[in-house]
């Protein structure tokens, strides 16, 4: 009764869940030019999904799946009809690959060629990630139970919150939901007693959840100034998280304006919907492009974005420690994924096609 009372108050005063405000950067966060004048270490068209063993650095390109050696040479170690939305390696040789529409393949290892194309006797058309517990173990988040991947922004601006947690067990082929109702999960990460920390874009945090489906919910840090996406565990016991997007106050205003937005999703082209983006800024047709964002044909760094890079370094206590920016007038936005990979901590720019290598002075090889 009292929550109720105060939805109706908070949605009258335009506050709380209602309001439109997004946090400041500062402290930690304080913006920079860092992912900018990061060292390249390779490119590709749509690069994401880096995930490291010890002798290589596996990535993917639109449908392909590579593989980086030492010696800076790269092969092609799994081409496929579908996108790759996810991946995941136990061991050397064991691999699991999400695939938009269509589900995980696992590639190597014991359980090679197994697929699972549902959970729960429902499609799995959204794999947004995979997380091996053990050999046996993969757990997959669902980012949407109807929009595959590549439809993220319509589920944003719907307000989807059809995502799952899964647990697989890969030889007897058992699966268990974890969690249902996210806002599009889609980062996995362990943590102390089985537990999993979960990125959940669309509420903007990072939440602790336990394997049992009747355990509580533990929020770790929330109201994040982006959506969150892949994360790695840090030596010392923190995590290294991606912001794949930022937030702003012109797309949260037409998130919470429902005739609108709804109206926008029928009538416009995806690449022009007052909503954030991977990259920003190729075309005339996109809005924000002018007055404050851009002057005498140059882009402000400081203007308001459909599209950032973000990695942020939380400490134990999942408080911001450091964080790698691309601001407005940069390129390297839509940072998807981050590796480990021989000491240096790599992250992948989806929006240029990039894997940028981390200059992380004093916290450099403080991540796992």
């Amino acid at each position: 009764m009292i929550n109720s009372a105060r939805n109706i108050v908070d949605s009258f005063l335009g506050r709380g869940k209602y309001s439109a405000s997004v946090p400041v950067m500062d402290g930690p966060l304080q913006p920079n030019q860092a992912l900018e004048e990061a060292e390249m270490l390779l490119a590709a068209p749509h690069l994401d999904n880096l995930v490291a063993t010890d002798d290589a650095l596996y990535f993917s390109s639109g449908s392909q799946l590579l593989k980086h050696a030492a010696d800076g040479s790269h092969e092609v170690v799994g081409s496929y009809e579908q996108e790759i939305t996810c991946v995941a390696v136990e061991g050397l040789s064991t691999i699991a690959v999400g695939l938009d529409r269509r589900g995980i393949l696992i590639q190597g290892g014991p359980n090679s060629g197994q697929e699972i194309g549902t959970v729960g006797k429902v499609p799995l058309v959204s794999p947004t990630s995979a997380l091996f517990l053990d050999e046996n173990t993969l757990v997959v988040t669902s980012g949407s139970s109807a929009l595959p991947c590549a439809e993220w922004k319509r589920d944003l601006m719907s307000l989807g919150k059809s995502g799952s947690i899964w647990s697989i067990d890969l030889i007897s082929g058992r699966q268990q939901l974890i969690k249902a109702g996210l806002a599009y999960p889609c980062g996995l990460a362990k943590l102390a007693d089985q537990d999993i920390l979960v990125s959940e874009a669309w509420e903007h945090r990072l939440l602790s959840i336990k394997q049992d489906p009747a355990a509580p919910v533990s929020v770790m840090i929330d109201d994040l100034p982006g959506y969150p996406s892949r994360l790695l565990r840090a030596y010392q016991g923190g995590f290294w998280l991606t912001v794949f997007a930022p937030r702003n106050q012109l797309s949260e205003f037409v998130l919470r304006e429902r005739s609108y937005c709804e109206q926008m999703l029928k009538q416009v082209d995806p690449a022009y919907w007052v909503a954030p983006a991977l990259s920003s800024g190729a075309s005339f047709k996109e809005v924000l492009q002018y007055g404050a964002v851009k002057r005498m044909g140059m882009s402000k760094a400081w203007a308001p974005t459909w599209s950032y890079g973000l990695v942020i370094l939380l400490g134990p206590d999942f408080q911001p420690v450091a964080s790698w920016h691309s601001r407005a007038d940069g390129s390297r936005h839509g940072i998807t994924s981050v590796a480990n990979y021989r000491g240096a901590i790599i992250v992948s720019s989806k929006g240029a096609g990039q894997a940028l290598v981390l200059s992380t002075g004093q916290v450099v090889g403080e991540a796992a």
